[in-house]
């Protein structure tokens, strides 16, 4: 399957909920009407696309209306999908040139935090780079069995310790196995504990000082796993973890099983944090690099294969 394919089958339940409402809104228009803004702007609220991004994308499209003298329905809609797109542009790209490159991963229980590094490690490997996996999520029961899992499945290096044992430790070990083999890319599975924020900032500071020691030139990229099915949850999950980390970029995972897809506008908009990551599937190859106009193509448009 293409992999725009795979984008518009994994938006289908957001696609059909948001663009389906979009339609039918306009459905016998001759022209958009002040009936129409107010209608796109609750149907973006109820798709979690976020109260102060819905009023955005409204106030623009005015704008584009008005400037561009759009009268048809389907431009109206086509200019809809560009300004979301235009919204989502800007820094979803991973730059990962320095070898090794490091990437830390962090995000609770249960959003697919173990599942994402494992198939971001396959994704990678398939373009030819050499990956290495940092077991230093050790506090969380059987998160060190489920990466090593996850390891063996991708067919790559993993490098752990006992459970309970210093995350730090761990990424340093991790680190020091990277340079002796190579590694283009360094992946850190890294403590969610959401609960007790000040623990998760001293461990995270305290990874930050080995890499800072250790690859004090390295490309890094410090990703938060979130849950597309949370919507707005998903949001102030974000919000708290701004507080506690350096955060560089979100994985946006389970986007196949919500009809809630809006809430990657409110992450990169509202946020201010661009998605560089989203989960559309169970597969292996079911995480995807962002891409603005395929995301903004999907929530619009019919399924379509360009393979």
């Amino acid at each position: 399957m293409g992999f725009f394919k795979k984008i518009n089958k994994g938006l289908k339940k957001t696609r059909d909920s948001m663009a389906g409402a979009i339609n039918a809104a306009l459905y016998g228009k001759n022209e958009v009407d002040d009936e129409f803004y107010e209608d796109l702007e609750e149907i973006l609220v109820m798709a979690d696309v976020g109260v102060n991004t819905a009023t955005e994308i409204v106030e623009r499209l005015k704008d584009s209306v008005f400037k561009k003298n759009l009268h048809r329905v389907k431009d109206v809609q086509k200019e809809i999908r560009n300004i979301v797109a235009d919204l989502l542009s800007g820094g979803e790209e991973i730059d990962m040139i320095t070898v090794p490159s490091v990437i830390l991963v962090i995000g609770v229980n249960g959003v697919g935090k173990t599942t994402s590094i494992g198939k971001m490690a396959a994704m990678f490997k398939e373009e030819g780079k050499k990956v290495i996996l940092g077991a230093a999520d050790t506090f969380r029961a059987a998160a060190i069995d489920q990466l090593e899992i996850w390891a063996d499945r991708a067919g790559v290096d993993i490098v752990k310790h006992k459970e309970g044992a210093d995350p730090a430790a761990v990424v340093f070990d991790t680190i020091s196995a990277g340079k002796a083999r190579n590694a283009d890319i360094i992946i850190c599975d890294t403590a969610g504990r959401l609960h007790n924020k000040k623990n998760l900032m001293e461990e995270l500071a305290k990874i930050y000082r080995v890499i800072d020691r250790q690859l004090p030139y390295a490309d890094r990229e410090i990703l938060l796993v979130l849950d597309a099915t949370t919507g707005q949850n998903a949001v102030n999950q974000a919000k708290e973890f701004k507080e506690v980390a350096e955060i560089t970029g979100i994985i946006l995972t389970k986007l196949d099983g919500t009809a809630k897809g809006g809430v990657v506008l409110s992450i990169k908009n509202d946020l201010k944090v661009p998605v560089k990551f989203i989960g559309v599937g169970e597969g292996i190859d079911d995480l995807r690099p962002f891409n603005p106009a395929a995301f903004a193509d999907g929530l619009f448009e019919e399924d379509k294969d360009e393979e």
